[in-house]
């Protein structure tokens, strides 16, 4: 505090005898020429007096101000040569500033996090204000939408009508069930929250239906691991006992009631029937369970494929290109039967972000399936067309078949069901899993007597 007080001290005594000096020459009117620049020194003094004495409150104001615009930047040590005290002040000053710098950098970071979490969930979410602006929302909000972007709510009024009324009227948290154009059913819950005085509502939007098929694919999968674990348990020692038994009957008991029969004649025959016959009957039957007990663990075996799917390698995959060789494929097959194949394609370009592999085995499955259909059909046609249905790409496979019975409809993407007598009713389940493992689908249409369609969406 010394040179503040030195500061304000001289700058009073240099008032004080300029205002004496300007009173007495303006009194003697001796030198009337002096009186103007000793006012000009007052005045001077007396306005540096005062921006010196409130200095403080320009600093204190100067802070407010960096905190209201966060403007963290700002240093104060400018006057530190005033004095311990302001010294002490200006790091106060700084700390502070310093303390909110950190507090909004921790905000922003936290923000960020939240931010990159509600991006890549797959639950939909968006937020919106009383006037129906939109604030937020994610890719997995759009993708359920099939819109490219949201701003207003009113953005929904062309393609999700009964949606914006169901945001519009919801207020509760209770979910609403909203049946989307391409079938899927989606659960809408609606939260209002107060941010800042402002009335906002957050929404969360799920695929029920993916969700459901999912839950129901777990189920399936667990289940057909139980019954591999416990059918090949029982059947393993069945096989090998009988291999065994049937190397003791080959290798010692067949030889030694030959060489008896050598030697004893006719004397063990029996009524016409000799043992070595009964021996005989005995090594089949024992080949016979064994072959069989080998080939039903083979198809139990098979089974290990529905529960081990890899996950796919996705890549930039043409469409064309698909085409093209799952037609190559597929000629064994449907030139015996004088099945005529015809593909579609809109554009060339066209192209899916998936795994070739497991989308060529899905399209193969769908038309080996298909020319089985077509069996003692007249004029049977398979069709594979690709089609843009708005975001989405659908690849289509559709036959003239007889279509499929609306009983057998809802049960032919369920493991081990099947409407053929060889088939091990697992093939249109590994296609849906293959599909749900892309993030899309495939559904079917069919009417008896009109062939079925089935649709891969992507």
């Amino acid at each position: 505090m010394n040179r503040f007080s030195i500061g304000i001290s001289w700058r009073i005594a240099l008032i004080v005898l300029s205002a004496w000096a300007v009173g007495y020459l303006w009194l003697d009117r001796q030198q009337p020429f002096l009186t103007l620049p000793l006012f000009i020194v007052l005045i001077s003094t007396y306005v540096s007096l005062y921006r010196y004495v409130t200095g403080m409150n320009r600093k204190l104001t100067r802070f407010l101000e960096s905190v209201q615009y966060s403007d963290f930047a700002v240093s104060f040590k400018a006057d530190d040569k005033l004095g311990e005290s302001f010294q002490a002040l200006n790091q106060q000053f700084n700390e502070v500033l310093e303390a909110f710098r950190q507090a909004r950098a921790e905000n922003e970071a936290n923000l960020h996090y939240l931010n990159t979490i509600v991006q890549h969930v797959s639950v939909g979410l968006l937020t919106f204000d009383a006037a129906g602006k939109v604030e937020l929302v994610n890719p997995a909000a759009l993708r359920l939408l099939e819109v490219y972007r949201l701003r207003q709510l009113s953005d929904l009024q062309q393609p999700h009508p009964q949606l914006l009324n169901i945001l519009h009227s919801t207020e509760t948290s209770a979910p609403v069930m909203y049946q989307m154009t391409n079938g899927s059913e989606v659960s809408v819950r609606c939260a209002n929250v107060r941010l800042r005085g402002r009335l906002v509502t957050v929404v969360s939007l799920q695929n029920i239906r993916t969700e459901l098929q999912r839950r129901e694919l777990d189920a399936w999968q667990n289940l057909t691991k139980v019954l591999r674990h416990e059918i090949m348990n029982s059947l393993t020692p069945v096989v090998s006992l009988t291999g065994t038994m049937r190397d003791i009957l080959d290798n010692d008991l067949a030889p030694h009631v030959h060489a008896m029969e050598l030697a004893n004649g006719s004397a063990e025959e029996t009524g016409g029937y000799k043992v070595s016959d009964a021996v005989s009957d005995l090594g089949d039957a024992l080949v016979t369970i064994e072959n069989r007990g080998r080939n039903l663990m083979r198809f139990v075996e098979a089974y290990r494929h529905f529960t081990t799917i890899p996950q796919p390698q996705f890549a930039d995959v043409h469409v064309v290109d698909v085409f093209r060789h799952i037609g190559q494929l597929v000629q064994a097959d449907i030139q015996p039967k004088g099945v005529k194949l015809t593909t579609t394609l809109p554009s060339a370009n066209m192209v899916v972000r998936a795994d070739a592999g497991q989308i060529e085995m899905v399209l193969i499955n769908l038309l080996r399936n298909a020319v089985e259909s077509l069996d003692n059909r007249p004029n049977p046609e398979i069709e594979v067309s690709a089609v843009m249905e708005g975001p989405r790409i659908h690849l289509n496979v559709r036959d003239n078949g007889p279509g499929i019975e609306p009983e057998a409809l809802e049960q032919i993407f369920i493991p081990f069901y099947t409407t053929k007598k060889t088939g091990s009713g697992i093939g249109l389940s590994l296609s849906r899993q293959i599909m749900q493992l892309h993030g899309g689908q495939l559904t079917v249409e069919s009417k008896p007597g009109e062939g079925s369609l089935f649709t891969l969406i992507f």
